[in-house]
């Protein structure tokens, strides 16, 4: 119903089945951050397939073989699943992944 109102655009940057999880919203420099499977989307809120920027982070390929050698599911469970984005200050976030059962955090620069 939204699609045939014209009330929504919708997102187009994800064919790949990227297990959306965690967002954050930046309404004063209209922007949307999105945590995927190995991937951070940073989007521009006016119109959501403008100027999508993306940053692959995938898990360590030994973590990842570590994982499947523990008897996970490699397409599931043994990647780098983005749980946290934490606004840092004007310029930063502050993001954290599973990294294939071992965690790991970083900040990444919004310019």
């Amino acid at each position: 119903d939204l699609l045939l109102s014209n009330s929504c655009i919708p997102f187009l940057g994800s064919t790949e089945g990227l297990d959306f999880r965690t967002l954050l919203l930046d309404e004063e420099r209209g922007r949307l951050l999105i945590g995927a499977k190995d991937h951070i989307f940073l989007l521009n809120l006016v119109d959501l397939n403008k100027n999508v920027k993306k940053i692959y982070w995938p898990a360590a390929k030994e973590k990842v073989e570590l994982c499947k050698l523990a008897g996970k599911d490699a397409h599931t469970e043994c990647a780098n699943f983005i749980r946290v984005l934490q606004s840092y200050n004007r310029t930063h976030a502050y993001v954290c992944g599973t990294g294939a059962f071992h965690p790991l955090c970083g900040y990444i620069e919004l310019g």
